[in-house]
Formats: structure tokens, sequence, C-alpha cells
């Protein structure tokens, strides 16, 4: 029993370390490929106390320890004052982790609540008022970048979600300026699936700290799209993956946005591509004649 025991147990540590190096060579091209992290850049990791940030702070240590770049990480939570809300839980982790943290307490629970119509979707509200209140926080602990957990599921059903509801072609970028200037937004996981994230973070056994403010009704539009992709994924396994692949593969010439191609200017672009090509023909044409010496 105790042979099947250990077994079992070398099976399930070989399995963690896969997924782990599969994690972290993902958050490690997306940095690369969107150059998220310089030398000496302080990073703001937000961390609300879900599995999508656990992982990412947790996959951004392990990057850090062997990292050609020094950079540092302070980990900082929003206490949004929610009725209940387990204040030891995150300090207590943290600390026992040797994390530099910071928790910033803002009671945007009571402005959510008074705002928002019962029973309409809370989370756009929240969102903006959480996002407002980090981003000052971030200059006033001299971070230059903002990490969060957004990941790849995360950033297709945005893309969705604002085809369907919004009327837009756009979703949320690896990186970001801020409106104002002062704040860059890093998504270190914007290359990682939310399965391996969820399997990971079941293994990490981190101390999750539900949201129960927006809550996860059935009805919520991102629910809906989120129900959808999955649909398709086990219908069409590798769907998801080619789809993501699109957002890093944008060709603006066979969309219809004004702004991004110049389609008052074709005619005289094939006006040019015409005048070129007899300008090539006409030379080959003297190259002919020209006898050979």
């Amino acid at each position: 029993m105790q042979e099947l025991d250990q077994s079992v147990n070398t099976r399930q540590k070989r399995e963690l370390d896969k997924l782990q190096k599969r994690l972290r060579r993902h958050v490690g091209n997306a940095i690369i490929d969107y150059a998220m992290i310089n030398e000496g850049d302080r990073v703001m990791v937000c961390l609300s106390g879900g599995k999508d940030s656990y992982t990412m702070l947790e996959i951004l240590r392990n990057l850090q320890r062997n990292a050609p770049v020094n950079f540092e990480l302070v980990a900082v939570n929003m206490d949004q004052k929610q009725p209940g809300f387990p204040e030891h839980v995150l300090p207590a982790y943290l600390e026992k982790q040797g994390i530099e943290y910071h928790i910033v307490e803002r009671d945007t629970y009571s402005i959510v609540k008074e705002k928002v119509p019962e029973g309409k979707t809370t989370c756009g509200l929240c969102s903006r008022l959480r996002r407002g209140t980090l981003y000052g926080f971030a200059e006033e602990i001299g971070a230059n970048k903002i990490a969060l957990g957004h990941h790849r599921d995360d950033m297709l059903e945005t893309l969705f979600l604002n085809m369907f509801f919004g009327g837009s072609l756009k979703s949320m970028p690896p990186k970001l300026l801020s409106d104002d200037g002062k704040n860059i937004v890093i998504r270190p996981m914007a290359y990682c699936s939310e399965a391996d994230i969820v399997r990971f973070s079941e293994a990490m056994a981190f101390p999750i700290i539900p949201c129960n403010l927006c809550g996860s009704q059935e009805n919520l539009q991102r629910q809906v799209v989120k129900e959808m992709l999955a649909d398709w994924e086990r219908k069409h396994p590798g769907r998801v993956d080619t789809m993501f692949k699109a957002l890093t593969n944008v060709a603006p010439s066979q969309l219809a946005d004004r702004d991004l191609f110049d389609f008052h200017g074709l005619e005289e672009k094939q006006r040019l591509m015409k005048r070129d090509r007899i300008d090539t023909i006409n030379l080959m044409a003297q190259d002919a004649d020209t006898p050979l010496s």
C-alpha cells in the first residue's frame, strides 16, 4: 500500500512539474514577445485571491529567480469591504511566502450596491472602480508596471463580448498604456489556458477567496460566451488555440476599418504598382537588347 501511495505521489509530482514548466514557458514567451518586463522594473502584481492572480504571482516569482534581467515584484490586494471578506487570508499567505505586499482598503462595495440596480451585473462598475484605485496606488509605491491575471480564455471571451454586444473588434491586449499615459499594464498569462491554471491552482492548494460581490450568475454575458467557447472546444478540439492565434495575426486590409487601412488610396497604389511594373519590363527589355562584350 505504501509503495502504491509513493507511486501516486511521484506521478502527481511529475504532472505538476510538467504543468508548471508549460505555464512558465507560456508566461516567459509572452513577456519576451511583448517586452513586458525590463531591467529595473518594479512590477505591481494585482492579487485578488482568485486562481488566476495566485498562479501569475507564483510563475512570475519562479521566473524572477532565473531571469536575465533584474526586476522587483510587489503584491497588492484591494479590500473592497465586502461583507464577510476574509481579511486574514492573503496577508497570512504572503507573509508565509516572504513576499512584499500591500492591502489597499477602499469601500467600493457600498458604491456598487448603491449605483447598480438589484439584479443587474455589477462587474463593469466594480472593475472600473478597482482599476482606478490600483492605477493610483501603483504610482504611490513606485511601480512602473501593473500585472493583471487575465489569460488566453479571458482575452477570447472579451473579443466575442465586444463583437456581440459592443459592435467592436477588440479584446484585452497583452500590454497596454493607460489613457493618461501614467501606467503600463501587462498580462503575463496572455498565452496560458484557463484549464492549465485551474489544474495548477488545485495542485498548489492556493487559499482561494471567492468573489461574492459580482457573483457568478448563469445569465452573465461573459458566462454565456465562456460556455459557447467551451462547447466549440469540445466539438472541435484545438479551435480555441486557432482563434487565439487570430488575435496575433490581424490583416487590416481584409477588414473594414477606414482608420486602419487606406481604402481611398487603393487607386493611387494601383497606379504606382502599374508604373513600377512597366518600368521593370522596360529595363528587362533594355538588358536583353544590350550585346554581350
